[in-house]
């Protein structure tokens, strides 16, 4: 793998601790919700399945 390749993906998951840490969770845990969906749960697994799209995006260009 690329230098330059593993420096996004480091990237990535020091974004993905700060944006996973408590101090920001707490932030979204409040009563509402988004489709009838609470909004603690839309961020956690929007944040997450935008993470493994960036990661399959940086992989792919990798290994082509």
């Amino acid at each position: 793998m690329k230098k330059r390749h593993e420096q996004k993906l480091v990237i990535l998951s020091l974004a993905l601790l700060a944006m996973l840490n408590v101090p920001i969770l707490l932030i979204f845990n409040f009563e509402g919700s988004m489709g009838g969906i609470p909004v603690f749960y839309v961020y956690c697994f929007g944040v997450w399945a935008i993470s493994i799209l960036i990661s399959y995006i940086v992989l792919k260009r990798h290994y082509e």
